[in-house]
């Protein structure tokens, strides 16, 4: 898999200069495709014999295929140039594990090589010429595609949209890493070579193939931790530590419960020189209970092992500051480099149910039994009470994943395993924090389609981060995550208590196919309380709930069971029996779990003496959950309910208007592209908040999305507004112009409708005088505005948030949108259904629809708005902010009256649009 071009051919005279500046995060590191790890950096001068080392080891093939020539050794002018780049016009970036380095000393070996150099230096057209190398004993492992993911985010980065490559036709390897990507290719055949050219405008179909290899790989690196059989124990060099005792605990834990797991403990059964491939021994997975310096020594010295990761338990890292912060790191770059994952530190540990592969790496002394509920925690104490819970209530565990502080191994990854093992159907996870929630949701999202995913996240009300957690900031609204789970199709718990009561019903009932509830009680008191209960939650009663007494006869018993479970009766039953004198007896949970099973029907019971998954409410293979109270019963039905509307809903296509019109979408956006780069260039470097654009300039650029800003002019006399609104057309629209007063008809700040040019005088000058006395110096700035058709205005804003990234959202404009804070929120990209719940989830939006015989508003043309507005803050993360606002949304067509829009030199978003691992 290895691609010449003349990115790797001397310049001749042209000298380009070399700089040590790139942005940080260029550096990542990343999973192959058998879930392996590597570290991808740019490529540095003292890479020099790393990368002659790298040539000289690649076979004749590869060579060729390379160089179109026979090249053992690279001319060392030729090197030097190879080496030296200045990361804008000229970038390489090298894939690296470790090696010897120099005269012996620990160093990098390069696995791989990928570069481009610039070609075409127009802007918005700037084209690099694009070459691969990649080592013989990597081709074939996904690492030509995760290069090309990197170096075309770096280019995208730089101003570079379009790569070429020259390749001989037999390298089909290297043109199948280019047509698979998913990217817009086009090629053809001159004087036996191939020219691919590649625009690297993300497209859905490389969103979707990056979205399927990450997939992979992160869960065949999950399934390389959890089908671990040789565990290696590795403790503190000092005893009577916290450190020792964690490691006493493992092997008490093991000794308990060693499932099929072989634990050696280094130092009593095993020491280093036992370890690796070839030798005596080989480890699948390492333990880790000591100090950080340790820890690191011990990942070190797991080099030439089978080790596919390491759990640690200890703390002791970033918790402590920044001397912690660089030791997490230095474990990150160490393990990952050796193609390692972490889990932790401050870990639980990790155990799973696997049958003939049950591994126990942790510090539980019990484990819960086997099951099928996969379950995640960050925080070790949480998991301690969580399995407890597993156990008191007969659930059954398929695996247990403790990530500690999440440092590496996180819930995203363990969701991307449990949505192809066959041993977990329903997937439950507690989390202190969400690091990239863009990447939760769409993941989330995918896994939750064919499994339920159940969630519960911490500190949502508060801004309180765990220790040892890194979190980026937020501005979003605190319900923002909220959306964000609502918007993945995941069941939010409150509490690990709410996430174990769905948890019963999803591992052990049939989804229901609806939200008809039918109730049976054993008093009429209790059935009242459970049917408000029902209507709490959402659902529906089906008919008015017959009491059943617990003592009442055996034949009675049935035929209401027999009446309830009736074909068509309802979609899921409530049985609450409480008996207040008479002993319980097991007749009706004997009648209702033989119904349940005979029918398949939903069924929940609320039972004095009956709690989790007893034995008196279970048939054959079917158990009926039991709950403590019937609002707890209900409750999780009605979560369990939802979950299964929205899993046979239509969630939509991602929307993609046609932009501008006259030009293609990527002339429109390279447009876009060209005039954000213009407008930021001549920002000044001491101008952190950016710059709000102009009328012309944010004209220009909604234009770019097909959004056209109504014409204004800004005026100061009455003069200069009767000279305007010759210009504009009769009739117009006069607005004080500054933001405070602009949309406050109330105090003065608009007049509409004026037809002539004595009311406009008059006008004006009433408005210039009343903006005199409320506004400070200088004199205040009149805008004549031509009159849109009436309509319902409306206000749509973009907002690029440090941790959610874009966050688009709407309301109907008034004083409700501000004071009561009626917007809906949503996180590009969307879908049309996305945008059209948006629009009809305000609390204002009969106004839309005819109220109170008022006409119905051109909704397909207000989504229109908020579909574009999602598009370009998912395009533009220079987009600080953007306002558009009042939309006129009339019987016809919607208007955009007023806009501003903030531009600032982009951050990098936690979902990129390459794959890497925390670092």
């Amino acid at each position: 898999m290895d691609q010449p071009g003349r990115a790797d051919r001397p310049v001749g005279t042209v000298r380009l200069p070399y700089s040590t500046e790139y942005p940080v995060e260029w550096e990542a590191d990343v999973v192959l495709r058998d879930g392996s790890t590597t570290h991808v950096r740019p490529i540095r001068p003292e890479d020099a014999d790393a990368l002659q080392r790298f040539q000289m080891a690649q076979s004749e093939r590869s060579t060729y295929l390379r160089f179109f020539a026979a090249l053992q050794r690279i001319p060392d002018r030729l090197l030097t140039q190879l080496v030296t780049v200045d990361h804008v016009r000229r970038t390489a970036l090298v894939a690296v594990r470790p090696g010897p380095g120099r005269d012996g000393a620990a160093g990098e070996d390069i696995v791989g090589v990928a570069r481009y150099d610039v070609t075409d230096d127009q802007p918005g057209r700037r084209t690099a010429e694009v070459a691969f190398n990649i080592a013989d004993a990597l081709q074939g492992h996904g690492l030509g595609s995760v290069l090309l993911e990197h170096i075309a985010a770096a280019a995208r980065e730089r101003g570079v949209h379009r790569f070429i490559a020259e390749v001989l036709p037999q390298n089909r390897a290297m043109l199948g890493v280019f047509r698979e990507a998913g990217y817009a290719v086009e090629q053809h055949l001159d004087d036996g070579v191939v020219t691919v050219s590649i625009d690297l405008d993300p497209t859905d179909r490389s969103r979707e193939v990056m979205a399927d290899r990450e997939h992979r790989t992160e869960a065949r690196s999950m399934q390389g931790l959890l089908s671990a059989r040789r565990v290696l124990l590795v403790g503190p060099s000092e005893n009577g530590t916290v450190d020792e005792l964690l490691a006493a605990r493992v092997r008490e834990a093991h000794a308990t419960d060693p499932g099929d797991t072989e634990l050696r403990v280094l130092g009593d059964d095993v020491t280093w020189a036992d370890l690796g491939t070839g030798a005596s021994w080989d480890v699948d997975l390492a333990v880790v209970a000591a100090p950080p310096d340790e820890v690191i020594d011990a990942v070190r010295r797991l080099r030439g092992t089978s080790a596919r990761g390491v759990v640690v338990l200890s703390a002791g890292w970033a918790e402590t500051g920044p001397d912690g912060v660089a030791r997490r790191r230095e474990l990150l770059r160490t393990a990952h480099a050796q193609g390692m994952r972490v889990v932790g530190p401050a870990s639980y540990g990790l155990l799973t149910n696997v049958p003939g592969a049950r591994l126990r790496a942790s510090l539980a002394l019990t484990t819960p039994k086997p099951g099928r509920v996969g379950l995640f925690s960050q925080s070790s104490p949480v998991a301690v009470t969580a399995a407890e819970t597993v156990k008191r209530r007969g659930l059954g565990l398929s695996t247990l994943v403790s990530a500690g502080h999440r440092a590496d191994v996180s819930g995203n990854d363990v969701m991307q395993y449990w949505q192809d093992d066959p041993h977990t159907d329903v997937v439950c996870l507690y989390l202190e924090t969400l690091g990239n929630p863009r990447k939760f949701s769409r993941i989330a999202r995918r896994l939750a389609q064919v499994k339920p995913v159940v969630v519960v996240v911490a500190g949502r009300h508060g801004s309180v981060v765990p220790p040892g957690h890194t979190v980026r900031a937020t501005r979003a609204p605190r319900r923002m995550l909220d959306e964000v789970l609502r918007q993945s199709g995941v069941i939010r718990a409150e509490n690990t208590h709410q996430l174990m009561d769905v948890a019963q019903v999803l591992a052990h009932q049939p989804l229901p196919a609806g939200g008809r509830v039918g109730i049976l009680a054993s008093s009429p008191s209790l059935a009242a309380l459970v049917a408000d209960a029902v209507a709490a939650a959402g659902l529906t009663v089906v008919r008015p709930p017959e009491p059943l007494s617990a003592g009442a006869p055996d034949d009675e018993i049935a035929a209401a069971v027999d009446a309830l479970y009736a074909p068509g009766a309802c979609d899921a039953v409530v049985v609450v029996s409480v008996p207040v004198v008479l002993p319980r007896t097991d007749a009706i949970a004997r009648a209702v779990a033989a119904a349940a099973a005979r029918t398949g029907r939903t069924t929940v019971v609320s039972a004095l003496g009956l709690h989790g998954m007893p034995d008196e409410l279970a048939s054959g293979d079917v158990r009926i959950p039991a709950f403590s109270t019937p609002e707890d019963a209900v409750w999780a039905l009605g979560e369990v309910v939802r979950y299964a509307q929205w899993r046979t809903q239509d969630h939509g296509t991602p929307v993609r208007p046609a932009l501008r019109e006259g030009l293609s979408d990527g002339a429109a956006r390279a447009q876009a592209r060209t005039l954000v780069e213009s407008l930021l260039g001549s920002l000044p470097g001491d101008a952190p908040d950016g710059m709000v654009l102009d009328q012309a300039a944010a004209t220009e650029l909604l234009a770019c999305y097909g959004l056209t800003l109504w014409g204004s002019r800004s005026v100061r006399t009455a003069d200069e507004a009767v000279a305007a609104a010759e210009e504009l057309g009769w009739p117009v629209a006069l607005k004080i112009a500054a933001p405070a007063l602009r949309h406050r008809a109330d105090l003065g700040g608009v007049r509409l409708d004026i037809a002539d040019a004595e009311d406009l005088r008059e006008d004006a000058e009433r408005m210039l005088a009343a903006a005199t006395s409320l506004l400070p110096a200088p004199d205040p700035v009149l805008e004549v505005q031509a009159m849109a058709p009436t309509g319902v205005a409306c206000v749509v804003r973009s907002v690029e948030d440090e941790l959610f990234g874009p966050v688009v959202s709407f309301g109907v404009a008034g004083d409700a949108v501000d004071l009561l804070d009626d917007v809906t929120h949503g996180v590009p990209p969307l879908t049309d259904v996305d945008v059209a719940r948006m629009v009809r989830g305000v609390r204002a939006a009969p106004r839309l629809f005819g109220y109170q015989g008022a006409p119905a508003a051109d909704v397909a043309a207000l989504e229109d708005v908020l579909a574009r507005v999602s598009v370009m803050a998912e395009d533009l993360p220079e987009l600080a902010s953007l306002e558009l606002y009042p939309v006129a949304v009339a019987e016809h067509g919607a208007s955009v009256l007023h806009a501003v829009i903030r531009l600032r030199p982009a951050e990098r978003r936690t979902d990129a649009p390459r794959r890497a691992l925390p670092g």
